[in-house]
């Protein structure tokens, strides 16, 4: 679908609100409810276009300052990923205590869009790309998923946890805001 200028592809599914997104990639998504009327879709787009024009500029540069810059090879990836084996069980080891909680299956994947992720179950799943990143930065994430098995949201409780335990959470959560989109667009 064709919207103020912009090719964008619309996924519908069960959710219940509008959002709209910018893949690393550079591809605009919005993602509606199945019931949404088209011409919604439509407005929703039109009243964020000046958010648009911005963040695809900066997709743009982004894409363009990437361009030459190799991917990890399998290789690489391999390695990386038996390292993140070793590292992040023990930071979550270090972490669990002071949040105050346990934790099921920790898993370590290659992903291109979540650094991590906890299940209700409290298996804790995270980005061996976060091998590319300051230390602080893997604590953050850390500290964010255990938090996670106390406040399965977002909500002001998660974040005042999340601070109790990791004060310097919003630095490296900017960093891995500026930087992470270049980690993981090496991705093949």
């Amino acid at each position: 679908m064709k919207i103020s200028g912009y090719d964008i592809a619309v996924v519908r599914s069960g959710r219940r609100t509008v959002a709209l997104e910018i893949r690393p990639d550079g591809t605009i998504l919005v993602r509606a409810p199945y019931r949404m009327p088209e011409r919604e879709i439509v407005s929703f787009v039109r009243s964020r276009e000046g958010w648009l024009k911005t963040h695809v500029k900066k997709t743009e540069e982004r894409l363009a300052a990437m361009e030459g810059v190799p991917n990890y090879t399998e290789g690489e990836l391999r390695a990386i990923a038996e390292t993140a084996l070793k590292v992040i069980p023990q930071r979550i080891a270090h972490y669990a205590p002071l949040v105050g909680v346990d934790y099921g299956r920790i898993t370590i994947r290659c992903q291109k869009t979540r650094w991590g992720s906890c299940s209700a179950k409290g298996n804790l799943n995270f980005n061996c790309l976060l091998m590319f990143t300051p230390i602080e930065v893997i604590d953050s994430v850390v500290v964010h998923e255990l938090c996670h098995r106390l406040e399965m949201n977002h909500s002001e409780r998660f974040y005042r946890e999340v601070y109790r335990v990791y004060p310097e959470y919003d630095r490296w959560n900017r960093w891995l805001k500026e930087h992470g989109r270049e980690i993981m667009a090496r991705v093949p």
